[in-house]
């Protein structure tokens, strides 16, 4: 049920981050190691990140297989920046193969993605659209949307990242719940969930990355379930939900 990744650290290549190692986010696409929900995430992916061109991060989404796309292979290795999102879908069934169910999902500074799905998606709408945010990317016909329109209002009420995605899990887990892992991105922080599937936090001296599978096989720690986790760069502190 998709794979996702967050990075923030010293400047570095898409294409080391995410086609390169061992164990990528490409490859994770059609043999992902631990995945609990489906087999291949073949629905698209997208991936964003910041530049000091603008204030906004930039995005590139394609509704093919990420390895398909000899474009993004070409422009990835002349990418660089300090704090990147990027995820490979596996659509639900019933919702929509297109690029606008792809994450990540962004408005303003913020980056969004989620692995998982609501189980009572019509539930969480009628009670939750009222105080969500409709900025255009939550209006996609998906329940990440939601989601994703929930945080943001969270954020824009003055929420610090982390606690936009905790808030974001107690509202739907009033109405139905699922499988919520969140990941989110500012540019300067990242942070993420575990609800219902598998994150793990790698830290070295210059990067901090949380992914949904370790991408290379050296010391990665695994998240405990029902987990908030917040980094930025002073470090890494994760908390029950």
């Amino acid at each position: 049920m998709c794979r996702h990744l967050a990075y923030l650290g010293h400047p570095i290549t898409l294409s080391a981050l995410l086609l390169e190692p061992p164990h990528s986010l490409s490859r994770q696409a059609y043999a992902p190691r631990q995945q609990r929900f489906g087999s291949v995430n073949v629905d698209g992916f997208g991936v964003g990140w910041y530049s000091p061109l603008r204030p906004e991060p930039v995005r590139y989404r394609r509704a093919q297989p990420i390895w398909s796309d000899q474009s993004f292979a070409s422009l990835a290795p002349t990418i660089v920046s300090t704090a990147v999102l990027a995820a490979v879908r596996s659509a639900t069934p019933g919702y929509p193969c297109e690029e606008s169910g792809v994450a990540p999902f962004t408005y303003g500074r913020w980056l969004f993605s989620h692995n998982g799905v609501l189980h009572d998606l019509q539930l969480a709408r009628k009670a939750l659209t009222e105080a969500t945010a409709w900025v255009p990317d939550a209006l996609a016909p998906l329940d990440s949307a939601l989601l994703f329109g929930r945080a943001v209002a969270h954020w824009q009420a003055g929420a610090d990242l982390a606690t936009g995605l905790a808030q974001t899990i107690r509202d739907v887990v009033a109405v139905g719940g699922g499988r919520l892992n969140l990941l989110a991105t500012d540019g300067a922080r990242v942070a993420g969930t575990t609800w219902g599937d598998t994150l793990f936090v790698r830290q070295t001296p210059t990067a901090i990355v949380l992914a949904s599978e370790p991408h290379d096989d050296l010391h990665w720690t695994a998240v405990p379930p029902r987990s908030l986790v917040e980094a930025n760069e002073d470090g890494v502190e994760i908390t029950p939900l």
